[in-house]
């Protein structure tokens, strides 16, 4: 007798008991932590944790995509929105200055591929524009993570990122840019050393990648 094995085993949302063991570890490791109901309850937790006016960098992000929040944050006039800025910036004559603006935000937003039930979270990225703010650069950090990104250790978030992730994600950069992505940099945030830099906000429903 053979055992089906699910087609997208890392799909599947965590249980609330997981989900509060990630918050929980999390929290022990430095970062702030809520967990939310949904999308919606996503977006409007946003608007009140970014002040108007501030400079936000969206990290490329396929649950900031689909929740709206991309839009909230760069189409809204809001926010003084980078990501919109550095893309009409030329960056074979100004690819320093966007680097550098994309460095230091007050805000960078994004998401993550993987939070673990010890307290880990696992970022990986092709061009990794989206790394020195995550990991320093940005006077604060919010990231916004579906529950089926929670994973129990370290190995398995890796597992995730390359058998679950990377397939995804190279089929998106196929059709927007004709080539398939890769795991070239890899952030594993073990703590937040600043109180109150970095934010997750933990989803009870699953979204993106």
């Amino acid at each position: 007798m053979t055992t089906q094995i699910p087609a997208t085993p890392f799909a599947e949302p965590a249980s609330a008991e997981r989900l509060e063991r990630a918050a929980a570890a999390l929290k022990e490791s430095g970062f702030t932590v809520e967990i939310l109901d949904d999308v919606a309850a996503a977006r409007t937790r946003v608007k009140d944790l970014i002040p108007e006016g501030a400079t936000v960098f969206t990290a490329a992000s396929e649950t900031l995509r689909l929740s709206g929040i991309d839009d909230d944050i760069n189409a809204s006039g809001r926010y003084d929105a980078l990501r919109p800025r550095g893309l009409a910036m030329d960056r074979a004559t100004q690819g320093d200055e966007i680097r550098r603006m994309f460095a230091s935000p007050d805000v960078v937003l994004g998401s993550v591929h993987a939070i673990t039930e010890t307290g880990s979270i696992v970022v990986a990225s092709g061009s990794g524009s989206q790394i020195p703010a995550y990991s320093g650069g940005a006077a604060r950090a919010i990231w916004i993570a579906g529950a089926q990104k929670v994973v129990p250790d370290l190995s398995t978030a890796l597992r995730r990122v390359e058998d679950h992730c990377l397939p995804l994600e190279s089929e998106r950069a196929m059709k927007v840019y004709g080539s398939p992505s890769a795991v070239n940099r890899l952030l594993i945030m073990n703590a937040e050393t600043y109180p109150g830099r970095g934010t997750v906000l933990l989803l009870r429903e699953a979204i993106g990648f």
